[in-house]
């Protein structure tokens, strides 16, 4: 028989039996599309991580040092311009820039707050609200200020009355940094003598992103390292730790550690991996059962359509030939189902990503696709060769008798 007229002969025998054909592939299209949505649920947020940490679009690799005060009462500055220049003018042959950190969330500035400057102050840098922060005067920054750098800045309880002799006069007032004038929407207490002192113990508090569009922080907690291409970050990460640690401005008011954030990525992608392999291998157990349910129905099949099989064998057709069509048979209906699962799967990733935190959104890749496709094809096979075996076999005398 030609592969056209065996394939027409299987969709035929599947339609017979609509009803018994849906519900056998049932198994194969949730077991799939429960392996397609962690797939690309799983891909998505190695996208995001990738996204946020790994090589600039130049292929530049970078790599961050970030410095933390002995006590939350310490005056150190962390990284200056000192340290900087230190770092480029030595390491400048693997080290294409050394610059403070926009992922820091401390920084210091010489804000004008009302008429005056004031120098060496410190501000805290938020990406999203807090609760953590005491509200005295006024109110708490927004979500919707953040994200959409609108500029508005919180006041600490000791700079407000310095300058303004008690915390309501501050609210509403301004204050200008680098080239944005902020307007001050709330005054808060310091949590001294606690560990976030130094995040919520702050002068000012403010959102990263406005922060950081127009405004060169002279100091900071934090260095990002860009390296040439073919340099070794890591490796020039930790010469550049060593170095701070002997020579940097505060080298002995605090501890340094370093962070590659491309073996970082690296790691948390193995494991994110290694998860949703896990995860899809026991959604894949209903693959298992439902190619038992495919097994269990082709035999059926086989035993309903035994004079079928006898016509057959008696006009002429080989026995692979009727093997050829109960298996295929089989792959034809696991495929289906696996292609409805993988259609399900993607849909319903996508409707996950929706309400899932920072931005995630499920990504189906081309290998998605082949691995629905190959494991519903090989369902169909490893499950239907033994029915089609069985039906290839019968002996066309007893079946005549």
């Amino acid at each position: 028989m030609r592969n056209a007229e065996l394939l027409r002969s299987a969709l035929q025998s599947l339609r017979a039996n609509p009803k018994r054909s849906f519900l056998t592939t049932i198994g194969i299209t949730i077991g799939i599309a429960a392996v397609i949505t962690i797939l690309a649920l799983g891909n998505g947020v190695k996208k995001r991580l990738s996204d946020e940490f790994n090589t600039t679009q130049n292929g530049e690799q970078y790599t961050y040092l970030y410095f933390t005060p002995n006590d939350s009462q310490s005056a150190a500055s962390g990284f200056t311009e000192t340290d900087l220049n230190a770092i480029e003018e030595r390491f400048g042959a693997k080290v294409k820039k050394a610059a403070i950190s926009h992922e820091t969330n401390n920084a210091s500035v010489s804000p004008l707050v009302g008429n005056e400057r004031v120098n060496n102050a410190t501000i805290s840098l938020l990406k999203r609200p807090t609760s953590k922060i005491s509200i005295i005067a006024g109110r708490n920054l927004t979500t919707n200020e953040l994200l959409t750098e609108e500029p508005v800045i919180l006041m600490k309880e000791s700079l407000a009355k310095k300058q303004y002799q008690t915390v309501q006069n501050a609210v509403g007032t301004s204050v200008s940094i680098g080239d944005h004038d902020y307007r001050v929407v709330g005054v808060y207490r310091s949590q001294a003598n606690t560990y976030n002192d130094n995040k919520y113990g702050a002068d000012l508090i403010g959102g990263t992103k406005l922060f950081y569009s127009g405004t060169t922080a002279t100091t900071g907690y934090g260095i990002k390292l860009t390296f040439y291409q073919g340099a070794n970050a890591g490796k020039v990460t930790k010469k550049i730790k060593k170095y701070m640690e002997k020579k940097g401005t505060s080298a002995h008011d605090g501890t340094y550690m370093a962070v590659d954030a491309g073996a970082e990525l690296t790691k948390v992608n193995n494991m994110i991996t290694g998860l949703t392999a896990f995860i899809s291998a026991i959604a894949g157990i209903s693959l298992f059962i439902a190619g038992i349910g495919v097994m269990n129905m082709m035999y059926i099949s086989v035993s309903e359509r035994t004079q079928e099989i006898g016509i057959r064998l008696a006009v002429g057709a080989a026995p692979q030939n009727v093997m050829a069509q109960f298996l295929l048979e089989a792959i034809v209906l696991t495929v289906g189902g696996g292609l409805l699962g993988f259609v399900i799967g993607w849909l319903l990733a996508g409707i996950i990503s929706n309400f899932m935190p920072y931005h995630i959104h499920a990504v189906i890749t081309l290998n998605s696709f082949l691995l629905a496709f190959g494991v519903s094809a090989s369902v169909g096979i490893i499950f239907g060769i033994l029915p089609a075996k069985q039906a290839a076999n019968k002996n066309l005398i007893e079946i005549l008798r």
